[in-house]
């Protein structure tokens, strides 16, 4: 079995929360809930810190604070209709998967909101990778009918991975 996930890790804290684990179990999560094969999808997932993540934020949204999570689809794949499901992407043959993206997730706004919601940091790390990932296939929370259906999802992975409704 392929890897779906190829982790980066900027930053070395990250290997000791297991984040290349987690982020392969979120993410088939993620498309075992949708119905869709892991083996034909990637995406990459770069642990960074804060630092990092202040400068991607500025660069792509304009706003130069640290954030727990940012995605980049690798195509537009949202629905036109508010609170209506994404367009499923095909995916590619084991040998060639289909690329959803790119996640980046910050060490330590990641460990502080963990530790300021009382929830393990692994918990937490799933949370974010699983929200990523439905980034990079369509969903969004830009309006309430949008923001219902992706908690939704994120509440029912979430459940599948043993993790407690985080809303």
């Amino acid at each position: 079995m392929e890897p779906l996930v190829d982790t980066v890790l900027e930053d070395p804290r990250w290997g000791e929360t297991g984040l290349p684990d987690l982020a392969e179990t979120a993410a088939r999560a993620c498309l075992a809930e949708l119905g869709l094969p892991a083996d034909g999808f990637a995406l990459c997932v770069m642990g960074c810190d804060d630092a990092r993540i202040a400068v991607l934020n500025a660069d792509f949204r304009g706003k130069p604070q640290p954030t727990n999570v940012l995605s980049w689809p690798s195509d537009e794949r949202g629905a036109e209709t508010p609170g209506a499901s994404p367009a499923r992407p095909e995916p590619g043959p084991p040998d060639d998967p289909e690329v959803l993206g790119d996640i980046a997730i910050a060490y330590e706004t990641c460990r502080d909101e963990a530790i300021a919601g009382g929830k393990a940091m692994a918990d937490h790390v799933r949370h974010l990778i699983v929200h990523g990932v439905l980034h990079l296939l369509g969903y969004d929370h830009t309006c309430d009918e949008d923001a219902d259906l992706m908690e939704g999802l994120e509440v029912r992975i979430l459940a599948r991975l043993g993790v407690a409704n985080p809303y």
